[in-house]
């Protein structure tokens, strides 16, 4: 399978959208201190978080990698077609950015990058540019996107408590 828009790669440039694209950012602070940091990276990059979300993965692998597929399942029926399309694991930052693949109801790139600051927060960055492309995508409108920063904020919400972080 190909990928279903030509940008691929391009959530590595935080803030880049493509002309016809919606971008989202979503920032969240998970915690503070290398424990925390250590833990919400092994959560994302073995898609812990989630599993953990209640969203189905099937992955070709156990950890992101370059070139991975990934299917996820929403609810139990819509399925999303994905393949890792780069990985970053640094001494402050790791993450991973998954680009839809054709059967996916969006078009675009999403990224999971957990980063920790210089003050030891640790924060998750979800980053992404989409627009839709099945018909039932299309006709939910605004409300797609809202979906879509509500998954993106879940994600924090989630990864801080599987840091033990949640307060």
């Amino acid at each position: 399978m190909s990928f279903t828009y030509d940008a691929v790669g391009a959530t590595r440039e935080t803030g880049f959208c493509p002309p016809g694209f919606h971008p989202l950012h979503v920032r969240t602070r998970v915690g503070e201190g290398e424990d925390v940091f250590r833990r919400a990276a092994e959560a994302v990059m073995t898609w812990e978080m989630h599993r953990a979300m209640g969203v189905g993965i099937d992955a070709s692998a156990d950890r992101a990698a370059t070139g991975v597929d990934v299917t996820v399942t929403l609810a139990g029926m819509i399925k999303a077609p994905c393949r890792v399309v780069w990985t970053v694991e640094e001494y402050r930052r790791t993450g991973w950015a998954y680009g839809t693949l054709s059967g996916h109801p969006e078009c675009g790139e999403e990224a999971f990058v957990v980063e920790r600051t210089g003050d030891g927060t640790v924060w998750l960055s979800v980053n992404a540019f989409s627009r839709p492309a099945k018909w039932y995508s299309r006709a939910a409108g605004p409300a797609t996107r809202g979906l879509q920063h509500a998954y993106a904020r879940r994600c924090g919400t989630v990864l801080r408590r599987l840091c033990g972080e949640d307060t």
